[in-house]
């Protein structure tokens, strides 16, 4: 029987799932399906009172709701293209690729959440979804990620050489530790800011859902990254460890600038500097997940953060509505 591996195995079968040898995929795909979701689950009632009142949120706090929906309008779709057509295509094992079934449909319910929205709350769709565009540090979070990615979107790429292995593991580490791993958690924290206060509560739900889903995501995109390197070992090399280094940091920059952008003043309980310290921190911990050495060694100024996915089944941490959650409390979500 030929030994599975991750890539360049013309000898598995990706139609034959077991027996299985990366048991971490599977894992992660039964931790998904444990926290299934979706949106219209949530009651949004209190969200379009507040959100119609003239004088319940201040413009600063719609400025932050409206560019955080812009956001991830645009980036889960991004996340959720790639998968479907570079990810799934060079991934050919098979618990591997359940797994990425599984989180392209998570992904699906992910955007589904921004129409609801949307629709609920009667917000302009052309402002919302152009806001990649329209904003400037929304685009060159975007673009940051397309551009680093280019590689592998081209139709003819193949991964036969090892330079080919390496620039799958680069393209991997823009969307699964970038994009999903730091460009989400700026808008994470300002969306579940708002829930603890117990404003736009349905919206800050189902970003906090998000956030559990996201959690898995990033585990497997490291777990995805850390098998390709051990079975590829040569192109571990120190230049390109400094060069994912710095691309981390560049992300770290520009995850900053977005929040710079969408918070100038700062709200109630938030201000910039926290996010920014938080940013830093979470860089650390993306770098020591996939083998690299941190940068910054800021402490996490928001540990109320980590109690979201601490839960197991009890009225979950904001008190909005019960909720069962099966398997948070295994979770490496930061």
């Amino acid at each position: 029987m030929s030994e599975k591996s991750i890539l360049r195995n013309s000898a598995t079968d990706p139609n034959k799932i077991l027996p299985m040898k990366y048991k971490w995929a599977r894992q992660h795909y039964k931790d998904g399906v444990s926290n299934n979701w979706t949106p219209e689950e949530v009651n949004m009632q209190q969200d379009v009172e507040q959100w119609k009142a003239k004088d319940f949120l201040t413009e600063d706090e719609r400025r932050v709701v409206m560019w955080n929906m812009g956001f991830f309008s645009t980036a889960e779709s991004l996340t959720a293209n790639n998968i479907v057509l570079v990810i799934y295509k060079h991934v050919t094992n098979p618990e591997c690729r359940q797994y990425l079934l599984r989180q392209a449909y998570e992904e699906a319910v992910h955007t589904d959440t921004f129409i609801y929205c949307c629709d609920t709350l009667g917000l302009d769709p052309e402002e919302i979804y152009t806001m990649y565009e329209t904003i400037p540090s929304i685009h060159e979070k975007d673009e940051f990620v397309i551009n680093m990615t280019k590689s592998i979107m081209d139709p003819n790429f193949e991964i036969k050489t090892d330079a080919d292995v390496q620039e799958f593991v680069h393209d991997l580490v823009g969307y699964y530790i970038i994009m999903e791993g730091i460009f989400f958690y700026a808008g994470f924290v300002m969306m579940l800011s708002f829930l603890r206060q117990q404003k736009m509560v349905g919206v800050g739900e189902q970003f906090q859902f998000i956030l559990r889903d996201e959690s898995v995501h990033l585990a497997f995109g490291a777990d995805l990254i850390n098998e390709i390197v051990k079975e590829n070992p040569t192109i571990w090399t120190d230049e390109f460890k400094n060069d994912i280094t710095d691309k981390i940091k560049k992300a770290v920059e520009l995850e900053i600038a977005y929040a710079r952008d969408a918070l100038p003043r700062g709200i109630l309980g938030l201000n910039v500097e926290a996010i920014e310290q938080y940013v830093r921190y979470i860089a650390d911990r993306r770098l020591e997940r996939i083998g690299l050495v941190k940068v910054y060694g800021d402490e996490n100024p928001f540990p109320w953060m980590s109690e979201i996915i601490d839960l197991k089944k009890e009225k979950n941490f904001f008190e909005t509505r019960v909720t069962e959650y099966q398997t948070g409390a295994n979770l490496d979500w930061e």
